[in-house]
């Protein structure tokens, strides 16, 4: 039998994390198979993951059934179910962040996505949340948007540790750095500690490519001067800009800066490369994989990708190699058109109604098997 690909992540520094969570994982075993076997030491899980595990499945209809008996209110409903799979989840990883002394082993969970633009709101929800699954392995993920920059920053500052999510473009990436530090310094200033406080910011990926690649395929079409170059950097985009957000990373957290959190026990707030299952069928389906391999880092990825890489993988460090050409292709854009400020605001902006959508969904369903 070949070494498994999914384990030699380890050794390069990168961490792999599930993009799913479901109760039968628990019950069958199957994650801890997948931390012993594979190396997993962490999952994500958000409003469509929750929505397809829920909705989708008659797992949770005994549980809706005894709570709708209660005359207890959906949204009520929904909280408890997905707060009982955090905790089974942060429980089975609770050895993994031991083990770790605090760096893998984490679970998050996404406050209400209708509060992505709710500075006070996400910090209420966000704080509650954090008390009522009552686990240091938790991770409330946080939006990146605008709004969701000064809750990051005070709830780093409260201890609670968050999941940036959402996040799509270099310029807030710098944006969300800074909240994260601001919020420790913020929590030295009051003469407590920063051990053990932990964030990562999710930098989505695929998602960029999808887009762009579909504003370079109309300049293809057309021929021309810039058809040449629009072939060129398709497909390349995504993975420039987060080489690019890597080489920032470093700089920030390599600061004199930050230096001096570190000196009191800080944490760097590292890396996490979300949305990397391959939506382009022309490409490799471990392309989002493969391509960001490098210290300090997690990759979070479906079961579907998981399976892939530990198929085909082949694990090397990649994250820092052709970081000058990421460069050049970042800087190619604006002669073919595409202001990437502009792309990567309207990801956000759609990523936001795209976990409102399954979000809402959900709660129709969760209406509908209550009633019955």
């Amino acid at each position: 039998m070949k070494d498994n690909p999914l384990k030699k992540l380890e050794s390069l520094g990168q961490s792999i994390w599930l993009d799913y969570i479901r109760r039968d994982l628990f019950s069958s075993g199957k994650l801890r198979r997948l931390i012993d076997d594979d190396g997993l030491t962490g999952m994500t899980s958000n409003p469509s993951i929750f929505e397809k595990a829920i909705a989708e499945s008659n797992i949770y209809d005994q549980d809706i059934r005894e709570m709708a008996l209660k005359k207890k209110e959906i949204k009520s409903i929904y909280e408890v179910l997905s707060q009982r799979d955090v905790q089974s989840a942060a429980d089975e990883f609770r050895s993994v962040y031991e083990k770790t002394d605090g760096k893998d082993g984490y679970v998050s969970l996404e406050v209400n996505p209708h509060l992505a633009h709710d500075t006070k709101g996400t910090i209420e929800e966000a704080r509650r949340l954090w008390a009522a699954l009552n686990r240091p392995n938790i991770l409330i993920k946080v939006p990146a948007t605008s709004d969701g920059l000064p809750a990051i920053q005070q709830l780093i500052s409260e201890g609670i540790n968050v999941n940036v999510t959402l996040l799509f473009g270099l310029p807030r990436y710098r944006q969300v750095a800074e909240a994260y530090i601001a919020g420790l310094e913020a929590r030295t200033a009051q003469g407590k500690s920063v051990k053990h406080i932990a964030s990562v910011a999710s930098f989505f990926v695929s998602r960029i490519d999808a887009l762009v690649d579909s504003l370079l395929e109309k300049l293809i079409k057309q021929g021309g001067p810039k058809a040449d170059l629009a072939k060129t950097v398709q497909g390349q985009v995504a993975i420039a800009s987060a080489k690019m957000a890597y080489q920032i990373y470093k700089d920030i957290f390599g600061s004199d800066r930050f230096k001096k959190l570190v000196a009191k026990d800080a944490c760097v707030q590292r890396l996490l490369w979300a949305s990397t299952s391959t939506k382009n069928p022309d490409y490799s389906d471990v392309k989002y994989i493969e391509s960001l391999i490098g210290p300090d880092t997690i990759n979070t990825v479906p079961p579907e990708t998981i399976d892939a890489y530990r198929d085909h993988g082949n694990p090397k460090s990649s994250l820092e190699q052709d970081v000058e050409e990421a460069s050049w292709i970042m800087e190619r854009l604006p002669e073919l058109g595409i202001n990437i400020d502009k792309v990567t605001q309207q990801l956000e902006d759609e990523g936001v109604k795209k976990f409102n959508a399954p979000f809402d969904k959900l709660m129709e369903a969760l209406t509908k098997k209550s009633s019955q």
